[in-house]
């Protein structure tokens, strides 16, 4: 592949956010570029770079190693990087993203796409447009959630919370706190015990309830800090909270959905009764551009 830090060629790249959880977008049909974390997190910054929770690299599936196996069943493939370099498994948000992108440039229309990811391949719906022009809400089928066995409790300052071990293709935290100011500033990760429950870390999310069947939240990211919206974890949430108020469709056979606020905006997340977790919400592309590739090779460091 080529290293991005030493070619000539400026760097395409769209910026694009999904409830305000915000990415950069590098198209990389080919997969010919080589991303090294440093250069992620160039970009990212929100101060010296473009700016985002993370980067959202487009390339065929074909062309990329972890996805080849799943070419078959998803053309394109989403190499999510958090802010700091660091990769994770599967971002909700970047998923609609990612397709709102794929719909941009006339890959796909309003309907029926699938997307690869590191934690396996998402059926997305895209809306059609409403009679004003605004884009029309993207769904994704985030696959099922499971919930590892194990006490897990989350710790800011000297409060501490049970919380909910929920996996969503990346892990999760999920605790119930009384006042979303509990989370505290969330510079920094909240502390989680036991320490082997999330061996390469967790996503940690605060919940409160605002109604029947509506939660808000906040969240920590793994990687990438307090973000305005994480849509794996607006799903856990959604799990945990039809947990504890005793709804589970694969027991019941109907389905639950929940309304869950975010910083961002809202996510409706729906689970069904074969368990799947369908998440709607609004992605948006604000902006494109191109990277002077001597500022990504670090000239202005």
């Amino acid at each position: 592949m080529t290293d991005a830090r030493h070619d000539t060629a400026p760097l395409a790249f769209l910026k694009g956010h999904g409830t305000e959880n915000d990415f950069v977008i590098v198209p990389d049909p080919d997969g010919l570029l080589d991303l090294s974390p440093a250069d992620v997190t160039r970009l990212c910054d929100r101060r010296a770079g473009i700016g985002g929770d993370g980067l959202l690299r487009v390339v065929r599936s074909a062309g990329h190693p972890e996805a080849a196996a799943l070419a078959d069943r998803a053309e394109w493939f989403m190499d999510y990087r958090n802010s700091d370099g660091s990769i994770a498994e599967m971002c909700g948000n970047g998923v609609r993203v990612f397709a709102r992108y794929l719909q941009r440039v006339g890959i796909t229309d309003a309907g029926d796409l699938a997307v690869a990811t590191r934690a396996g391949v998402r059926d997305v719906h895209i809306a059609k447009d409403a009679d004003d022009g605004t884009p029309g809400d993207i769904t994704v089928r985030m696959g099922r959630a499971t919930l590892p066995d194990g006490a897990v409790t989350v710790t800011v300052g000297d409060r501490s919370w049970p919380a909910l071990h929920v996996d969503m293709g990346n892990p999760h935290a999920v605790a119930f706190v009384d006042t979303l100011d509990h989370a505290g500033d969330l510079l920094r990760a909240p502390a989680v015990a036991p320490a082997d429950a999330y061996p390469a870390g967790t996503n940690v999310e605060f919940v409160v309830d605002r109604g029947p069947r509506h939660v808000a939240l906040r969240v920590h990211e793994r990687g990438s800090g307090e973000t305005r919206s994480c849509g794996t974890g607006a799903c856990a949430v959604m799990v945990a909270a039809a947990r504890r108020d005793g709804a589970d469709p694969a027991v019941t056979g109907r389905p639950v959905t929940y309304m869950v606020d975010v910083p961002g905006g809202r996510l409706v997340i729906t689970e069904t009764a074969d368990g799947q977790i369908e998440m709607t919400g609004p992605a948006v592309i604000v902006a494109e551009g191109v990277i002077d590739p001597a500022w990504l090779g670090g000239a202005s460091r």
